[in-house]
């Protein structure tokens, strides 16, 4: 007997990247950092204890919400922590989309965002990204809500900080998400939407510490939005899981947010890295477009082979059978010693 809703039997679920049981494999399909977390993450595990581990959490995540607003020169009020930037954007959808039509939204994106779509009655409109999977911000109007990454994924294209803007001028009657899952990784060209927070009530930016942060494994995240935008957050929160980061998971987070000099040093290791790599398969012919993320976009005419090529050789990259993404590949930046093997492997093919 089949006892799923009529939603959960039509409901498509996002397919996450592979991850191997075996070691040997070099993992470029994820867009983790290659690098560990600081070495104050540790630290803190370390003297944590386990004590502490049969009270509750604190359910607000206090100290990380301080730590974060003081980096950001906001307010802790201005701040919103949850299991990863998923569980942020997953709220975000029912607090602020659910049962509401238009809402704008490119139609090459995170795949999740159609998975919540579906899931919590969102109406949304698909606005095409041009030929060269640009935004265009004309389209952008008179939304009930929009929901945007940036950079985007899986191109790594991202919009300045004034189209931004533009965009939250255009849709004043409804939340405007921007999802900065890599924005630590754009360049000083490409400048986070967090300031413009002060002047728009409606704006809710959502950044994660999986990936400059290296902290995947813990699952944090964090939106920054008005206090309005914020308390609407904490009541979905509260009616779904009044605790959600551990312990634990706070703990390293603080840890690995006010280490600055590390977390600037591995990211711009990662940036490095990343440009050498474009360059080494551009001078191969391939077509990889400027990348504002820790991951390249690289087209093939026979993408499907390149794949199955890395993956016989135990090379994991990104493919999607997809209208207008079947020629490309999406390949997360490793260390250096990865992409010089990443390189090397195409050569061959």
């Amino acid at each position: 007997m089949n006892y799923l809703t009529e939603k959960a039997k039509q409901l498509t679920p996002y397919v996450a990247g592979i991850q191997p049981r075996e070691t040997g494999w070099i993992k470029l399909n994820t867009n983790e950092n290659p690098y560990p977390p600081s070495p104050k993450v540790a630290d803190a595990l370390a003297k944590a204890g386990t004590n502490a581990l049969r009270l509750y959490p604190d359910s607000d995540s206090n100290i990380l919400r301080d730590t974060i607003a003081n980096r950001l020169s906001i307010s802790a009020e201005n701040i919103f922590c949850a299991n990863g930037s998923d569980e942020v954007l997953a709220l975000a959808y029912q607090a602020f989309f659910s049962g509401k039509e238009n809402i704008l939204t490119p139609d090459i994106s995170y795949a999740f965002y159609p998975v919540w779509s579906q899931m919590y009655d969102v109406s949304t409109t698909l606005l095409p990204l041009d030929d060269n999977f640009v935004i265009n911000i004309d389209q952008y109007k008179n939304g009930n809500g929009v929901i945007i990454a940036n950079p985007n994924a899986p191109t790594g294209l991202a919009l300045t900080l004034r189209q931004i803007e533009q965009i939250v001028q255009n849709n004043p009657n409804g939340v405007v998400l921007i999802d900065e899952a890599y924005i630590d990784f754009a360049g000083a060209e490409i400048e986070s939407a967090v300031p413009l927070v002060a002047k728009y009530d409606n704006l809710l930016v959502v950044q994660t510490m999986s990936k400059s942060y290296s902290l995947a494994g813990l699952r944090v995240g964090f939106g920054v939005g008005s206090k309005a935008i914020i308390d609407g957050l904490q009541r979905l929160k509260n009616a779904f899981n009044p605790y959600p980061l551990g312990w634990l998971e706070q703990n390293a987070a603080v840890a690995a947010f006010r280490d600055i000099e590390y977390w600037d040093a591995t990211r711009q290791k990662v940036i490095a890295t990343r440009d050498k790599t474009i360059h080494d398969l551009r001078e191969l012919g391939y077509r990889v477009e400027d990348s504002h993320t820790n991951f390249l976009f690289i087209q093939s005419s026979n993408a499907k082979a390149l794949y199955e090529h890395l993956l016989k050789n135990k090379i994991l990259a990104r493919y999607w059978e997809k209208p207008r993404l079947s020629e490309y590949l999406r390949i997360s930046i490793g260390t250096d010693r990865e992409m010089e093997a990443l390189v090397q492997w195409i050569k061959q093919l």
